[in-house]
């Protein structure tokens, strides 16, 4: 009977029998909180205060302090990618295409044109070549304006080639950090690996063009004359005719003048073909009866945009032979101009005639490239005996072996952004 009573006050009270354990657990959970509170105190100099905590902690600490200092963090900038125009005009597809092969990379990109003035069969020639060569088709980074547009120097279809080449390579997307217009009579003195690396520890949003403010006679020549460029409707070249009346030079914006050769940084080519405060199809209008306009366009928008100016670098990175004074195109270079173009440690050279012997020097002892094969770089792995092309072969497109092309280069870069230099000759 007493057991069924238990086990039926049990049932109706279990609290009441369970109860004398209350206080021992109790005591126990607060004696438990007391020393968990105790282990986290730490002193003022940041130790424990519970001396089992410190003799268990400090061990861990100092090993992973020993390790952190012992091995060092190196951090190595991810490579550019380059987007080129190479444009022509009759005649030159043979050397455009040379040049290309001598600026190729699979990291880049890159838009060729030749102007309306070449024939369709030299269109054509130049089409299949890109279409056909197996590098060009692995990667798929070559394209032809296949519609082709007039140019004329002397006015702004130049100016508008450039801006649709721009527009074709933000169409096609793709990450690039420089945009590069060269002509089929351009030519690079360093290989695609030494411009990669040297551009590696460049803030991208630099800008190299020539620029000056001080136009001089060009004020009275080409700034208040006005011109009509026939090659914006016509579809055959003539020379720009003159109108009467002249204009005066504009004061909502300074005029600024320089060479048409360029290396442009991606955001500022967002800028000129989105223009999103309006600034440069308002100097795109006014430009367009300009004489020579792509010596003008680009300069006047980078440096009348506030968040652009502060970007110029004072250099086209050409090695270029004038006149003194300048006359309107410079001279052709030979095996005379070798040295002065290596002692210049620019990474391009212009003009050229097609298949001028220097060219093949340079190929030779700067570009280290055989005739009709693309410049060797890090990612070529192919073998080279016996006239084969080590590019045939793609290995890691990522690396890059500079050659003696960088350490020139790069002597270049740090005079142009030394203090003497950078800041001086922005936008003044």
């Amino acid at each position: 009977m007493k057991k069924l009573r238990s086990y039926y006050m049990h049932l109706r009270h279990p609290n009441t029998i369970e109860r004398k354990w209350i206080y021992p657990i109790a005591v126990c959970a607060i004696i438990s909180l007391f020393l968990l509170f105790l282990v986290t105190l730490t002193s003022p100099d940041g130790t424990p205060l519970l001396p089992l905590y410190r003799y268990y902690a400090a061990p861990a600490s100092v090993f992973v302090e020993h390790k952190l200092r012992t091995i060092p963090v190196l951090t190595v900038p991810p490579p550019p990618r380059f987007a080129y125009l190479i444009s022509g005009s009759k005649h030159d597809s043979a050397m455009l295409i040379r040049t290309l092969l001598a600026l190729y990379h699979p990291n880049n990109r890159y838009v060729v044109h030749l102007d309306a003035e070449s024939s369709p069969e030299e269109r054509l020639e130049l089409f299949q070549f890109v279409k056909n060569h197996p590098v060009f088709l692995k990667f798929g980074n070559v394209v032809m304006i296949t519609k082709a547009n007039l140019i004329t120097y002397r006015g702004p279809t130049m100016v508008a080639n450039t801006l649709h080449a721009a527009a074709i390579l933000l169409r096609q997307g793709g990450d690039w950090d420089w945009f590069i217009n060269l002509s089929a009579s351009d030519y690079p003195l360093v290989t695609q690996d030494d411009l990669l690396h040297t551009f590696s520890y460049l803030p991208r949003d630099l800008n190299f063009l020539d620029h000056t403010s001080k136009i001089g006679w060009k004020e009275g020549q080409r700034a208040k004359p006005v011109i009509v460029d026939p090659g914006l409707y016509m579809t055959k070249k003539s020379d720009v005719f003159w109108i009467t009346q002249r204009r005066s030079v504009p004061t909502a914006f300074k005029l600024f003048t320089g060479s048409a050769w360029m290396v442009l940084s991606r955001p500022f080519i967002d800028f000129c073909i989105w223009g999103w405060d309006n600034l440069p199809r308002t100097v795109l209008m006014y430009y367009t009866n300009f004489i020579s306009s792509p010596e003008g366009y680009f300069h006047t928008v980078v440096c009348n945009a506030q968040e652009f100016r502060n970007t110029t670098v004072n250099s086209d990175l050409h090695f270029i032979s004038w006149d003194n004074p300048p006359k309107q195109h410079p001279h052709y270079l030979t095996i005379d101009h070798m040295q002065k173009m290596i002692d210049s440690n620019a990474p391009f050279a212009r003009k050229f005639h097609r298949d001028d012997p220097v060219l093949d020097r340079i190929d030779s002892e700067l570009l280290f490239r055989n005739p009709g094969m693309i410049v060797p770089g890090g990612w070529c792995i192919g073998r080279s005996e016996n006239g084969s092309d080590p590019c045939s072969v793609v290995g890691n497109i990522s690396l890059l072996k500079p050659t003696a092309g960088a350490k020139r280069l790069g002597n270049l870069i740090s005079s142009l952004l030394s203090s003497q230099n950078f800041r001086p000759k922005q936008c003044k």
